[in-house]
């Protein structure tokens, strides 16, 4: 019977390969969840006349309202404008959060990120 090397049943890593590569893995993602408070998306909905911005680490950075949309007669309109533009900012900011942390991971699935 043949013995095995140290690193033969991690296709010949050795544990403090894989320590040193998970910590250079961790210091990436890191760097790439700062990363995301610098990188802005915005969205917006009926016509224009609600701007929403948001950071790819899903802070809302600013709303905007035409004038125009302001109607006392139909507040339920502008409610459904404003929770529109959010909701595509958000969705916008997951998309590109996604990606970053994606190119880090290498397409990695790991949970909560």
């Amino acid at each position: 019977m043949a013995r095995r090397g140290m690193g033969g049943g991690m296709g010949g890593m050795n544990m403090q390969q894989v320590m040193k590569q998970a910590r250079k893995m961790q210091e990436e993602l890191e760097a790439a969840q700062e990363g995301l408070k610098d990188v802005e998306v915005s969205a917006s909905a009926g016509g224009g006349m609600v701007k929403v911005t948001a950071t790819a680490d899903m802070k809302l950075t600013g709303v905007t309202i035409d004038p125009e949309a302001v109607d006392p007669e139909d507040v339920e309109m502008l409610e459904d404008m404003v929770l529109a533009a959010v909701n595509e900012a958000l969705a916008s900011a997951q998309d590109v959060a996604s990606q970053q942390m994606g190119a880090v991971t290498g397409g990695l699935g790991i949970p909560g990120l």
